[in-house]
C-alpha cells in the first residue's frame, strides 16, 4: 500500500520566508495547496530544498505540523530527517512528531564523507530507530560522497525498514543497477527532473521533485504518463519544461524555484543566508520564460 503511495510525483516543498526573515506561514498553505491543487501524489517537508541546514530545531517541528495540519490527510506526507551525526538523527527520530507521516527520507551523511561501510552502518542505525519506513537520499553533488550502487541494494536487501531511494547521482547507469539488482517492492524513486522521463522509461517509480513546486500540474501529467507507458504524451510535458529545468538550476537550488514562485505571486523571493536571490539576469529570464509559457 504504501509502495503505491509514494508511486508518482512527490514535490521537495520550499520554505518561504517573510522579507523580515520568518518562515511564511500564509505562503507555505498558498504553496501546499497550489501543488495538491497540482495533482502531485504526495509532499515532502523538511527536504534540503526547504532550506533546513538553516532552520532552528523549533522551527523544523513547527513546519511538520503545520504541513500536517495544511495536507490534512489530502495525500500523504514524507518529512526529511537527516545529518552527517548518525547519532543526531537517531535522537530525532525518536522525538520527531512522525505519527502522521508516510516515511522519512534521510540524506546521506555529508561532509564527513564516509566510507561505503560507514554509509551502510548510517542508515541501518537510522532504519533501526524510525518509527517509519525509510526512504535513502543519494545526492552525492551535494553531501560529497555518492552511494554506490552495491551499498544501495545491500541496505535494500538486509534492512527491513528501509522501502526506497531517492537516487540524485545523474549516473544513469548507476540507476540501472539500481533498478536491476533491487528486491522486489523497493521504490528507485528520480531526484532529477531534468532526467526523470528517461529515468522512468528505464524502471524508475517516479520523482521527488524540484519543479513540482511551480510545475506541479505538468509534472504530475508527465510523470503519470510515463508510469504507463504513453511516452509521446511524456515527451510533450517534458520538452515543455526543459528549459525552466535549466533556468531553475543555473545558480542555485531553492533560489531558482522561489524564482519561479516569486515570479507568479506564490511567495516573497527571499532566502536566508548563505543563500541569496538568483542574479538580476537570470530573473529576467525567468520571467521571459513565464511569459511564453
Amino acid at each position: 500500500m504504501l509502495q503505491q503511495q509514494l508511486r508518482g510525483t512527490g514535490v521537495a516543498l520550499v520554505t518561504p520566508f517573510t522579507t523580515q526573515g520568518a518562515i511564511d506561514w500564509t505562503g507555505l498553505e498558498r504553496l501546499i495547496d497550489h501543488v495538491i491543487g497540482g495533482g502531485v501524489n504526495y509532499v515532502v517537508t523538511l527536504g534540503t530544498t526547504g532550506e533546513t541546514p538553516t532552520l532552528s530545531s523549533d522551527e523544523k517541528l513547527d513546519l511538520i505540523k503545520f504541513t500536517f495540519e495544511k495536507v490534512n490527510k489530502r495525500v500523504p506526507v514524507v518529512v526529511g530527517v537527516g545529518d552527517y551525526n548518525t547519532r543526531d538523527v537517531v535522537k530525532r527520530l525518536e522525538t520527531c512528531p512522525l505519527d502522521e507521516a508516510a516515511a522519512v527520507l534521510s540524506v546521506a551523511p555529508y561532509y564527513s564523507k564516509p566510507t561505503q561501510e560507514g554509509i551502510f552502518q548510517h542508515y541501518k542505525a537510522i532504519a533501526a530507530a524510525s518509527p517509519k519506513p525509510v526512504i535513502l537520499y543519494n545526492v552525492p553533488a551535494r553531501t560529497g560522497r555518492n552511494m554506490t550502487a552495491e551499498t544501495t541494494i545491500r541496505l535494500a536487501n538486509e534492512v527491513d525498514n528501509i522501502i526506497a531511494m531517492k537516487e540524485a547521482s545523474g549516473d544513469m547507469v548507476q540507476c540501472m543497477q539500481i533498478i536491476r539488482d533491487k528486491p522486489e517492492g523497493f521504490l528507485v524513486i528520480s531526484g532529477d527532473d531534468a532526467i526523470a522521463m528517461p529515468q522512468i522509461a528505464c524502471g524508475m517509480d517516479g520523482v521527488i521533485s524540484v519543479a513540482a513546486n511551480y510545475f506541479a500540474k505538468d509534472m504530475s501529467a508527465m510523470v503519470k504518463a510515463s508510469l504507463e507507458g504513453n511516452y509521446e504524451e511524456a515527451r510533450r510535458f517534458h520538452y515543455k519544461m526543459l528549459q525552466a529545468f535549466d533556468l531553475m538550476f543555473a545558480e542555485n537550488n531553492p533560489a531558482g524555484i522561489k524564482a519561479f514562485l516569486h515570479a507568479a505571486g506564490l511567495m516573497e523571493n527571499e532566502f536566508r543566508l548563505p543563500v541569496v536571490p538568483v542574479t538580476d539576469g537570470l530573473y529576467g529570464k525567468i520571467k521571459s520564460f513565464l511569459g511564453s509559457y
